[in-house]
C-alpha cells in the first residue's frame, strides 16, 4: 500500500494510544503518499477534547497529542473542499446512510483516487465508513 487516506478514526490513533495505534503508525510509516481531508484538523481537535472528557487521557496528554498533531500536519496531503466534493458526498450520504463528515471523508478519498489515476487505501477504524467504502469500490484498511 503506497496511497493511503487516513479519517480521523485512523488518524487519532498516531496522537492517542488505542488498540492498533501500532498498526496504523507502521502504516504510515510504510505509505508514499498520505492525505486527509481539511476537515480532519476540526476532527482531531474534537476527538482528542473528546478523549479528555471521557478520561481516556489526561488534559496534559491532550495539549502534547495535539501540540505533536499541529507539527505533522503539514506533511499530510490536505484534500480541499469544494461544492462538486460536497455534492458528491451528499449523494454518498444518501446511498449509504453516512454520516456526514463519514459522507465527506468517502467523497474525499474516492475523488483523490480518481486525480492520481492510482489506487488509494481508504484508512478506517469506523465500521459504517469501512462497509460504505467497500461498496464504493475503494480499498479498505485494515481489512477486517
Amino acid at each position: 500500500m503506497s496511497i493511503i487516506y487516513l479519517d480521523t478514526s485512523a488518524l487519532l490513533k498516531l496522537y492517542v494510544q488505542e488498540k492498533q495505534s501500532d498498526d496504523v503508525y507502521n502504516l504510515f510509516k510504510a505509505s508514499e503518499n498520505t492525505g486527509t481531508s481539511i476537515l480532519t484538523y476540526t476532527e482531531m481537535a474534537s476527538a482528542m477534547s473528546r478523549a479528555v472528557r471521557m478520561q481516556l487521557i489526561s488534559n496534559d496528554e491532550a495539549k502534547e497529542a495535539w501540540k505533536k498533531f499541529l507539527y505533522e500536519w503539514p506533511e499530510l496531503n490536505r484534500l480541499r473542499m469544494s461544492s462538486q466534493l460536497t455534492e458528491r458526498a451528499a449523494s454518498l450520504a444518501w446511498q449509504f446512510g453516512l454520516r456526514g463528515y463519514d459522507a465527506m471523508h468517502l467523497a474525499s478519498a474516492l475523488t483523490w483516487q480518481e486525480t492520481l489515476e492510482a489506487p488509494v487505501y481508504l484508512a478506517t477504524f469506523d465500521r459504517l465508513l469501512w462497509g460504505a467504502g467497500q461498496q464504493a469500490g475503494i480499498a479498505i484498511w485494515p481489512e477486517s
